[in-house]
């Protein structure tokens, strides 16, 4: 082996865009191509988004707005401006930016000066306007490159700032911007910042009650008693319980949404069972108080601490420098305003008391199937049947933990094919033998009961709290046929039964392989739809060889590892807020019903007219 030279010029300094190109997973977490929520596309726009907030927050500006056309964005406030002598330092250098003093911005969200400065060096356009006292600014740059600065000018447009920018698609790589989490990110921001009204491509995004807003419009199923919001300084909760398995949350902290939780939503956990056994002087186990639960909880501190750039999970401790600790800033409110609210409303405490004693009920019932299940999936892990696990979960890199992904298979031939071309360090996979069973309408019970499930739920790590879910994504990996189709439904009808927070939190994807590969001497295209075949077909010419996939284990490994790989396909499963659970479920996999027959048939109908 050549022995390597380390001397002088081995050392390098990059500058500031090179170090953000070079390691972009430092400032935005994973890159991805838009079909995960917390891809780093809508972390640009949430950090240019978080600078306007601030300024609203300090009672500047009362309107945002913004627009996406063509992958471009532009982000409007009309706040105090980017004061014109520092527009360019404050996108162009890091570790600049005003809130650094505490007096002008007391609890803003990005405290590193980093964000937008991300934001410029990623993208292939990017422009910044500032407009302040009748003067603008301008200055426009390419990948992190100033190109264009324009002198200070006059101009009569409302003070502000306005940032437009483009991904740049060498990093990003065949990004896009699905709308649902555009959608779901400005009106969590709406629903934070009470009489805050943004605009996005037209649409108008309000709220007037904040989190009991968001509450509302996204639970999708029936709840036991009507949601109890409670206000403070600095502190707003709203909750119910739901008759759905497990707990749910959205957490918040200085207005951004903590999607990992932290030390604030483990606060409130703690206080809302301590607070609960108090008030009914009983002991009650945790988690028969907090099953079914369904709560939102946003806080503001000082100063706030998270445990990566990207800010899913806070790690602080104190709300300030010299405030209590969060636990105890939590604590406090919840046994003050909590157990006000409920000597108040007896009959929503009565409700409450019978949805714990149900659970306790429930559980105690299903300990004896628990004990055996968990005999059952530890006995099938140590002989490691079902389950290929990766290297992310040994491993304390947050970027690694992201890519987190647990492929669902039918089958050995297709456990065997993503097996073999998988990346070892993020990607896991589960193997299915046969079809899984109908769950709907069942109880809980039968996940305990059901070898498949037993030993998925334990290979997720999501028995007992969905905040050690063990993979970030879950894929669902079935053939492209009717089979795979009924497969990846009865998979659905499980999360969505059971476990309907991994799909509300966006966790859960379909894997989309190409159904034909069309290919001649010089060049291989690989189709995902008729659509994509005739155009590779008209390219290629000269009577090109077509192969109809018919199932993912006729792929080979070294074709596989393409579709698994950088330019993997994925679309999330994604629920409207105006979906009701109960009800699709029903619908869709309950007993077969004259609507649905109905429903099959008027699509059949369509589906030969447009075949016409």
């Amino acid at each position: 082996m050549a022995e390597s030279i380390y001397n002088e010029d081995s050392i390098r300094s990059l500058d500031w865009k090179e170090h953000i190109r070079l390691r972009p997973g430092m400032y935005i977490g994973k890159l991805g191509d838009g079909s995960a929520h917390d891809d780093g596309i809508y972390i640009l726009i949430k950090e240019v988004i978080d600078n306007c907030i601030d300024e609203y927050m300090m009672g500047f500006g009362k309107k945002i707005e913004i627009s996406i056309r063509d992958k471009k964005v532009s982000v409007r406030d009309y706040g105090r401006g980017v004061p014109l002598g520092k527009v360019i330092d404050c996108v162009s250098k890091i570790n600049t930016g005003a809130k650094y003093d505490s007096k002008a911005f007391q609890k803003s969200v990005g405290l590193n000066g980093v964000g937008t400065k991300a934001v410029n060096a990623l993208s292939s356009y990017f422009k910044i306007q500032s407009v302040r006292e009748g003067k603008t600014k301008i200055a426009e740059f390419e990948k992190g490159n100033l190109v264009k600065d324009e002198p200070i000018g006059d101009i009569t447009t409302p003070h502000g700032t306005q940032v437009t920018f483009i991904p740049d698609e060498s990093i990003f790589l065949n990004y896009r911007f699905v709308p649902q989490y555009v959608e779901r990110m400005l009106w969590n921001y709406a629903y934070l910042n009470t009489g805050l009204t943004i605009y996005y491509n037209g649409n108008k995004y309000f709220s007037e009650n904040g989190l009991l807003d968001l509450l509302k419009e996204n639970i999708s199923e029936s709840i036991e008693y009507p949601i109890i919001h409670l206000k403070g300084d600095d502190i707003e909760i709203a909750l119910t319980h739901g008759n759905s398995y497990g707990e749910q949350y959205y957490s918040f902290v200085n207005g951004q949404h903590t999607t990992q939780g932290g030390t604030h939503q483990g606060a409130f956990r703690e206080a809302v069972v301590k607070t609960i056994r108090e008030f009914y002087k009983k002991d009650f186990e945790a988690v028969d108080v907090r099953a079914g639960i369904i709560a939102a909880v946003s806080i503001k501190v000082q100063e706030p601490v998270f445990e990566s750039q990207t800010k899913t999970k806070l790690g602080s401790q104190d709300v300030g420098p010299k405030g209590p600790s969060v636990r105890a800033f939590i604590g406090d409110f919840l046994k003050t305003a909590l157990d006000n609210y409920l000597h108040k409303n007896s009959e929503a405490a009565e409700q409450i008391l019978r949805k714990i004693i149900q659970s306790e009920r429930e559980r105690k019932d299903m300990a004896g199937v628990k004990k055996l299940a968990r005999e059952r999936a530890k006995k099938a892990s140590l002989h490691n049947k079902k389950l290929r696990d990766c290297r992310a979960h040994f491993n304390t890199q947050h970027e690694l933990r992201l890519d987190s992904t647990l492929f669902i298979t039918e089958g050995d031939s297709a456990s065997g094919s993503i097996t073999k071309s998988r990346n070892v360090n993020t990607q896991a996979v589960f193997s299915l033998k046969g079809k899984p069973l109908n769950c709907f309408g069942l109880k809980k019970k039968i996940v305990y009961e059901n070898e498949e499930f037993n030993l998925l739920q334990s290979a997720l790590n999501i028995e007992e709290d969905y905040e050690n879910l063990r993979y970030n994504n879950i894929v669902l990996a079935t053939d492209a046929d009717v089979d795979g189709m009924h497969i990846r439904l009865l998979l659905l009808t499980f999360f969505i039964q059971f476990f309907p927070e991994l799909i509300k939190n966006g966790h859960i994807y379909i894997l989309q392989t190409p159904l034909f590969r069309v290919r001649n001497k010089k060049e291989t295209v690989y189709c995902y739809s008729d659509e994509e075949r005739v155009s590779a077909i008209n390219r290629l010419g000269a009577k090109p060889e077509i192969t109809r996939f018919k199932g993912l284990g006729e792929i080979s490994p070294d074709e596989f590892k393409h579709f698994i790989g950088k330019d993997i396909r994925l679309d999330p499963v994604l629920i409207g807020k105006e979906s009701v659970l109960s009800e699709m479920l029903s619908f869709y996999m309950g007993k077969n019903t004259p609507e649905r027959q109905e429903f099959i048939i008027e699509n059949l109908k369509i589906e030969k007219d447009l075949a016409e």
